[in-house]
């Protein structure tokens, strides 16, 4: 089989991937969580898991309806590193919803025209009209981490976004749009064993980017570069939402619990969404616990 990039994630594996991060990944089972760190030894249970994540679904439908009849528009933006389990989250949050009023927004590089334009202006006329929720699966804050790792911004360029990124979102807020800022953060031993899982399966190969293979020499710098992020970008009206997405049964759950706690719609159960699991849910403190 054919792999990806030349089977560049298994040469970084085998030739250049820290040893304590292949030894982690060889000692693991399937259930188990690779980083040491995370609060929860094994995934959780599948029985477990269905028995919440169905009470949840529930309790987005009623989320949508509300939205719909009041008119309420929901931004919730979805950050992480890569393969932290963005997209998948973003899967489970719309599996009962109607599509019509639940839209994802995936933007590609800037073209051109679009480089020549404000920062944000591409993003603006994505956002949710009335009685929308829009995800956004990355976001503007890619000047923050990505272009910063990679060098597609200038430091003048980032450091003018920082300027202006709060008093943007604080705008949002005024303008009475519901604004959820998740991110999602993975160890580096579970992201390299979801990279090669996706290199090895025809079915997945086609989320892998140049972008991801590059990134995995580029940790440390990324980290640095998450870091500043969160710091510079965490405000009262927009506050980031940190969750440990190594077990992403947990961290689906968490995510749709967070936003669902945030939100005063109609019939909101709250014995349904349940308590949160603040050991990978929080704010910016756990990012890099």
């Amino acid at each position: 089989m054919q792999l990806p990039f030349d089977g560049a994630i298994s040469a970084y594996h085998t030739d250049l991937a820290p040893q304590e991060l292949r030894d982690a990944i060889a000692q693991a089972g399937k259930k188990d969580i690779v980083d040491t760190g995370y609060p929860h030894a094994e995934r959780m249970g599948r029985k477990a898991y269905e028995a919440q994540y169905d009470a949840l679904q529930i309790e987005l439908v009623k989320l949508q309806a509300w939205a719909k009849e009041s008119g309420a528009r929901i931004a919730i933006v979805f950050e992480g590193r890569d393969a932290a389990g963005k997209g998948g989250t973003i899967k489970r949050f719309r599996e009962n919803l109607n599509a019509r009023g639940a839209r994802v927004v995936a933007l590609s590089k800037p073209t051109e025209r679009e480089q020549g334009q404000w920062y944000f202006q591409r993003y603006i006329k994505h956002l949710p009209t009335s009685g929308e929720i829009v995800f956004f699966d990355r976001s503007w804050y890619n000047r923050g981490v990505v272009e910063k790792v990679f060098g597609f911004c200038t430091d003048e360029q980032r450091e003018h976004f920082f300027t202006q990124v709060n008093d943007f979102e604080k705008m949002l807020e005024d303008e009475g749009i519901i604004l959820v800022k998740f991110w999602l953060n993975v160890g580096r031993a579970e992201q390299l064993r979801r990279f090669l899982s996706r290199e090895s399966d025809p079915l997945k190969q086609w989320k892998l980017s140049w972008i991801d293979v590059e990134g995995l020499k580029k940790w440390d710098d990324y980290t640095a570069a998450i870091g500043e992020t969160l710091t510079r970008s965490d405000s009262a009206p927009a506050p980031w939402t940190v969750i440990r997405s190594d077990d992403k049964r947990r961290a689906r759950l968490a995510a749709i619990r967070h936003v669902l706690s945030q939100i005063d719609y109609d019939r909101k159960d709250t014995a349904a969404i349940g308590a949160q699991d603040d050991k990978i849910c929080g704010g910016i403190d756990i990012w890099n616990a």
